[in-house]
């Protein structure tokens, strides 16, 4: 009996040891599965992307700070941060013999200042757009730290808004410039030092400036380095410096892409089909091409410029050549010279390719069939030109050259309703001036019966009927495709037959110098963009309707004039 109660006693201790080991081995794997979710914190797959900039908790010393003295600040933010472009972004003005030194510790920015700071001087770190968030990088706009070592803290501003000149579009993250004027020679060399940002609608606030005579930039620029390289960025400015002595508002800078000065050639080359084209970066004006060498194929070149004058298209009459070298003439001054070099192995299919403005297999009774060919064309063979109606051949119809284009035949005829066309070029229909013909080429079409063409007819009042000159020109309701521009010095009824239907607009241009189109900015000599004006309704075109339009032109103060003087409070 003793033993058998030692037994149980053993027994009953082993089991009360075991379920102890399993409980402890129990909490173990709770814990090390509990700390390993809380270790795996992950964003939640799906949903909207962040698109919320960090936001500024604490700043150490504080913002605004005077009689500044310490060699370091730390910014902190709502979320982990990395800096972007810090080397482009960020400018401190005026400027340090050393710069900062920046330094991302999580969720705080450290910056170190260096020993050379002047005295009674505030300092503006400008971050542009350098601050982001860790993952989406999304940028936190135009913010700035300021301090002064000396007991005040600069505190001037100046405001106002950008619009492109030509669609009068609030223009968005936009940089905006001020140089004082003795720096004025660093414009288009070296960064600008003072400069913001422009927000969501075109609005600029530029702080904490000393007072000083001031020019003022907006550049819309490719690069992100506060250098206007005078091509392809457009740039709005006051034509006039101002002083800065008071809070100033209401400065209006409109943008736009300047003609270049100096002509360059931005492209050249042959073209598969023999065709030799040349892009430049600016139209050209009473412009020559000239083929020095071989100086045998200047004679009969054929050349077309496109409707802008900054490219060329140049057809010769062999092209057996190693180079070809070009000089480039603008009103009989050489402006420029180039050398094309081809490989003697190098064959070009010469033959003349036809193409039309047939669309989704529909004509209609307005627009005429227009046949392109990728060469100027030197006659026709009329009898390879065939024309059916419901597979009836039709000879009646009206072949004639376009009068604008050497490349171009238009085709007449009385198109009917619920009839099937076909118009069937076959090989050698159309000759080029170099051997050059037109290979076989079939389209099917019939009318389209919608007769969705509408009449404008604009009444126009103009304010000043003795100097000015103004171009009406119609749009669509995007501004970025001009359909017609007419010139007029006085008041008239302008009759527009047959537009397709839809919205469009009236814009106005001021054509200050009578050249019958609209001129951007010219920076070097500080000439504002010729001022425009739009018509605040959309004219809709219907189908067989005619819509009249009263327009009355005003006088020439239009959101683009930034040459009155910006207002001060």
């Amino acid at each position: 009996m003793l033993i058998s109660k030692k037994y149980k006693n053993s027994l009953n201790s082993f089991k009360m040891a075991l379920k102890i080991k399993h409980l402890i081995f129990a909490i173990f794997i709770g814990s090390l599965l509990f700390n390993t979710h809380c270790a795996s914190v992950q964003q939640p797959m799906g949903g909207p992307k962040d698109s919320i900039p960090p936001k500024i908790l604490n700043e150490t010393p504080a913002n605004l700070t005077s009689n500044f003295k310490s060699k370091e600040v730390v910014i902190e933010f709502d979320e982990f941060i990395k800096l972007q472009n810090e080397f482009k972004e960020i400018s401190v003005t005026p400027d340090m013999e050393k710069l900062p030194l920046y330094q991302i510790k999580k969720r705080s920015l450290v910056i170190t200042l260096p020993d050379t700071l002047e005295e009674n001087t505030t300092y503006t770190i400008n971050f542009g757009k350098a601050i982001g968030d860790y993952n989406e990088g999304n940028p936190l706009l135009n913010y700035s730290y300021v301090f002064a070592t000396g007991d005040q803290i600069d505190s001037l501003n100046v405001s106002g808004t950008v619009t492109n000149a030509l669609t009068l579009e609030k223009e968005k993250e936009t940089t905006v410039m001020l140089i004082p004027t003795r720096q004025d020679s660093i414009f288009g060399k070296r960064k600008a030092n003072i400069f913001t940002l422009t927000d969501s609608a075109g609005n600029f606030t530029i702080r904490n400036l000393k007072e000083d005579t001031y020019r003022i930039y907006a550049l819309k620029e490719k690069d992100d380095n506060r250098i206007f390289n005078g091509s392809d960025e457009e740039i709005g400015f006051l034509p006039d410096s101002f002083l800065l002595n008071k809070d100033t508002s209401n400065i209006k800078l409109a943008t736009s892409r300047p003609v270049p000065k100096t002509l360059r050639l931005l492209d050249r080359k042959i073209e598969k089909n023999g065709t030799v084209t040349f892009v430049f970066n600016r139209p050209l004006i009473q412009p020559e091409l000239e083929v020095v060498s071989p100086s045998s194929l200047n004679e009969n070149k054929i050349v077309n410029y496109n409707r802008s004058g900054d490219s060329v298209s140049m057809w010769l009459s062999e092209m057996t050549f190693d180079s070809l070298k070009v000089h480039i003439k603008e009103s009989n001054e050489l402006l420029d010279s180039t050398t094309i070099r081809r490989s003697k192995n190098e064959k070009y299919d010469r033959d003349l390719i036809i193409t039309d403005n047939i669309n989704s297999q529909k004509v209609n009774r307005v627009k005429h069939i227009v046949l392109n060919s990728t060469a100027p064309i030197k006659s026709f063979n009329k009898q390879n030109i065939l024309l059916t109606e419901d597979s009836i051949p039709r000879n009646n119809y009206q072949l004639i050259q376009d009068t604008s284009s050497n490349q171009a035949y238009l085709i007449r005829y009385n198109w009917r309703p619920k009839r099937n066309y076909q118009l069937e070029l076959k090989e050698n229909a159309f000759q080029g001036y170099f051997g050059e013909k037109s290979k076989a080429v079939t389209r099917t079409f019939t009318l389209d019966e919608t007769e969705n063409f509408g009449d404008i007819i604009l009444k126009i009042n103009v304010p000043d009927t003795i100097q000015n000159q103004y171009l009406v020109q119609i749009t669509n309701d995007k501004k970025d495709n001009l359909f017609l521009s007419q010139p007029i010095s006085k008041s008239e009824r302008l009759v527009f037959k047959q537009f397709p239907g839809g919205k469009y607009l009236i814009r106005i241009v001021y054509d200050a110098n009578k050249n019958g189109k609209w001129d951007p900015a010219d920076v070097e000599n500080k000439i504002l963009p010729e001022k425009v004006w739009y018509h605040s309704k959309n004219i809709t075109v219907r189908p067989n309707w005619e819509q009249e339009e009263v327009i009355d032109i005003p006088m020439e103060q239009t959101p683009t004039d930034t040459s009155n003087p910006p207002q001060t409070n």
